[in-house]
């Protein structure tokens, strides 16, 4: 092989991976997003995952900031209610203890493994599951601005099992994308509260 086949070689790759490019972008519009939002020194890396995966990653990219703010939006309303119920030291006399627990492993895991702590507060460090259990627990803080209490525990309980695909890099089926939408959409019945 001389130095000519090469430079052919490469040449023609070059076209069909431009080629490739225009299709993805004239496909999926979102697909241009996600790649114009990636750090210029990590395109080339980018560009090197699958086609598949990488159209799943943008697909699925909208879930998870939906439940990136469903999430805190639910923290957010737990320490706002529990503030203005039990003061600022609400989290050491309200939380079960089983959610205390695994907040603390929780912690120490992330200290152990020597990242960027991700927050300085305790709720940052729970799960969906678990900030369920602390409006259970609590509920009387919260009957007054939630529908009821079986509605709650219905919805959290649907979002949750959606947001193991979410969280664990799955892609969520068309059925299970219909079925969010109605739990988001319960969610804010949820949120009207209750009914005279």
């Amino acid at each position: 092989m001389n130095d000519h086949t090469v430079e052919l070689f490469v040449l023609k790759c070059a076209v069909i991976q431009s080629g490739v490019n225009a299709e993805n972008v004239a496909a999926n519009p979102d697909y241009a997003k996600g790649v114009e939002q990636w750090d210029d020194n990590l395109e080339p890396f980018i560009r090197q995952f699958e086609l598949a995966n990488r159209r799943n990653a943008v697909k699925m990219a909208r879930y998870y900031e939906l439940f990136y703010l469903l999430e805190n939006d639910i923290r957010r309303l737990i320490i706002e209610t529990m503030e203005a119920a039990h003061g600022d030291n609400w989290w050491d006399t309200r939380v079960p203890q089983g959610v205390l627990d695994e907040v603390k492993k929780n912690q120490a895991r992330e200290a152990q493994a020597a990242v960027t702590q991700r927050s300085d507060d305790k709720i940052d460090y729970t799960t969906f599951g678990q900030l369920g259990d602390i409006i259970r627990e609590n509920w009387s803080d919260f009957a007054g601005m939630l529908s009821n209490q079986s509605a709650v525990g219905r919805v959290l309980s649907g979002l949750n099992m959606l947001r193991g695909t979410i969280a664990h890099c799955g892609v969520l089926a068309d059925d299970e994308v219909d079925r969010l939408k109605l739990a988001i959409r319960d969610w804010f019945r949820v949120l009207e509260g209750p009914k005279s």
